[in-house]
């Protein structure tokens, strides 16, 4: 595996913004080379250290999913070569991790699928028995399936801040009627075949976020990563039992360890800057982040 790329740095194309993980160049007026570096982020800070190899893990389970769900929407893959818009010095921090993809017009909301109780789900319910507006069965568990996969939008934050679930009234307002329940229709189609797919390889995709944009056609178009353990919450069949939170193949296992991390004897309380991650934290997240991708393309 190459060396760790915490950030890029190219000097041959335009940069147009650096994200939590992901860096976007233009190419032209009308594509984006989208490099996926090492960093990780939980609770919507960066780490400080890279985790080696994670952004080519991320950009070939992307590619698998964009394959696997071709036929339900178009995506921004261009089918162009990452290699072909760069320096030959440059090739190293783009190989293996990047995609060139078509310049969209994102929209504005997160379409997140969930077809298992967990997170910030579980906790909303526990509160008002209902996620995101949606209102559910009483008497759910920790980590129990849904009767069906539910939409619930979020608001997308600005680094360092945190997304925020809204409900889908709220989500019409913001981009109207008709494209709200294009979105919300199609995010569900997307991840019931990832999720029925998934489980003939033993995963169960417990959540998922899809993002989405308009080409200059206006075109809905499905944009960004797509069902990677940095945007979805992966569980191994053989251990889930409802009721605690199952172990995981996202990055859970940091955000379990950032949990119980102190900082001059204070827990951490989820803001910049992160404690360092351990050598064998880092090490178990990229085994982790492997064994997704091996399980799923094997």
């Amino acid at each position: 595996m190459s060396s760790a790329l915490l950030q890029s740095s190219l000097t041959s194309l335009p940069l147009l913004g650096r994200g939590k993980v992901r860096e976007n160049y233009a190419v032209g007026d009308d594509r984006i080379l989208m490099i996926a570096s090492d960093r990780l982020s939980a609770f919507d800070v960066i780490m400080g250290e890279p985790i080696p190899g994670k952004g080519a893990l991320l950009t070939r389970m992307a590619l698998f999913w964009f394959d696997k769900l071709a036929g339900i929407v178009p995506n921004h893959l261009t089918g162009d070569d990452p290699l072909s818009v760069v320096t030959p010095a440059e090739r190293e921090q783009v190989e293996g991790r990047a995609m060139l993809v078509k310049r969209l017009k994102p929209l504005p909301v997160e379409a997140v699928v969930r077809g298992y109780l967990a997170g910030s789900g579980w906790a909303e319910y526990q509160k008002s028995g209902s996620v995101c507006g949606v209102p559910l069965p009483p008497g759910l568990r920790n980590a129990d399936k849904l009767p069906a996969p539910i939409f619930t939008p979020a608001t997308k934050a600005e680094q360092g801040e945190h997304d925020e679930n809204i409900d889908f009234t709220r989500m019409v307002e913001i981009i109207g009627a008709d494209l709200a329940t294009r979105v919300r229709d199609i995010s569900i189609q997307l991840y019931q075949r990832a999720a029925d797919y998934a489980l003939t390889k033993g995963i169960i995709i417990a959540d998922t976020k899809f993002e989405f944009g308009l080409d200059a056609d206006g075109t809905l178009t499905l944009m960004d990563e797509v069902l990677t353990p940095d945007s979805s919450r992966y569980w191994p069949v053989e251990s889930y039992a409802p009721g605690r939170n199952p172990p995981s193949y996202d990055k859970q296992f940091v955000r379990d360890w950032l949990e119980a991390a102190t900082v001059d004897g204070k827990h951490w309380g989820k803001t910049a800057p992160a404690p360092a991650l351990p050598a064998e934290v880092i090490a178990r997240t990229v085994e982790k982040y492997q064994e997704a991708l091996t399980r799923l393309t094997s």
